[in-house]
């Protein structure tokens, strides 16, 4: 989503907002609400939890609009934010344990097989659970990583700017979260 030009409406938003033009949010909301859901959804696996952890998100951009460095880009800044939430968030779920009303799975992610046969359709499903549950267990700053990169596109630059790391331990979370990844789908993947 994020380009040249969305880059720099992005930063004169938040210039703007910073002046005092609270409608600007209403702005940077339209733009980026579906992605954040969308990334937030794929790291809690719960669709309520990423719209409060989303909104959550806005109104930190809002508090801290004065805080903003237009020379930053705003998505990195919006995904850190929301990745520090959702870090406490899982923080504290793991202190407060609850039993849960809804059903904790990563629905968004594609089924590639529209017109198959029920037999495809089954192994294709079967799959599909086991890759949402293999993410699902993956270490939380390689599920983040692996989130980042493969569905929202964002470079290891960008990357590491959301989870204030280096790019080099991008790349390992990288390479470790693909590495478990085969290692716990192995006999899904050779079917």
């Amino acid at each position: 989503m994020s380009s040249p030009a969305r880059d720099e409406l992005d930063a004169e938003l938040m210039r703007t907002l910073a002046e005092g033009d609270d409608l600007a949010l209403n702005c940077l909301m339209d733009a980026w609400s579906q992605p954040l859901i969308s990334y937030l959804m794929r790291l809690t696996g719960s669709h309520a939890t990423s719209c409060d952890l989303a909104q959550e998100s806005f109104v930190r951009v809002h508090r801290h609009r004065l805080e903003y460095r237009t020379s930053q880009k705003f998505s990195t800044w919006l995904f850190a934010i929301a990745t520090n939430l959702a870090r406490n968030h899982a923080r504290w779920r793991s202190r407060h344990p609850e039993i849960l009303t809804e059903p904790e799975n990563l629905r968004e992610l594609p089924v590639a097989i529209t017109s198959a046969s029920p037999d495809e359709q089954a192994a294709a499903n079967e799959r599909l659970a086991a890759l949402q549950k293999a993410i699902g267990e993956l270490p939380h700053d390689m599920r983040e990583v692996l989130i980042l990169s493969t569905w929202h596109g964002l470079s290891h630059a960008e990357i590491a700017g959301v989870q204030d790391t280096t790019e080099k331990a991008v790349e390992v979370r990288l390479y470790r979260a693909r590495k478990l990844l085969r290692e716990m789908l192995g006999e899904h993947l050779a079917s």
